[in-house]
């Protein structure tokens, strides 16, 4: 195993669907430590589980990235469970078939 992210702890917002799950998984096999971010609690302690059963380490937090508090909350759970953090992965976002350009 490369062990680049051996002992690193990577917290990935969104992190538990699509690209941000894929990219939990792909952390945790280089043997990162991660935080999985969400909103959406079955999903993320579902998206854990699955780390944990292929001998992974991770934790979900529930979070809304869009709320400052729930943020801060966030990267102080990263300290008290794993001492820091290393790298994060700002994967949070929405779809929806709306879309304004940003400038005209």
């Amino acid at each position: 195993m490369d062990d680049h992210f051996e002992s690193k702890v990577v917290l990935i917002t969104g992190g538990n669907s699509g690209i941000g799950q894929a990219t939990s998984f792909a952390f945790a096999k280089k043997g990162a430590k991660v935080i999985v971010a969400a909103r959406r609690v079955s999903e993320g302690k579902a998206t854990v589980a699955m780390i944990k059963e292929t001998g992974g380490e991770a934790h979900f937090v529930e979070t809304d990235v869009t709320k400052a508090t729930e943020v801060e909350a966030l990267v102080a759970a990263c300290i008290t469970n794993y001492g820091g953090l290393d790298y994060a992965v700002n994967n949070a976002g929405i779809g929806g078939t709306a879309f304004t350009p940003a400038a005209e």
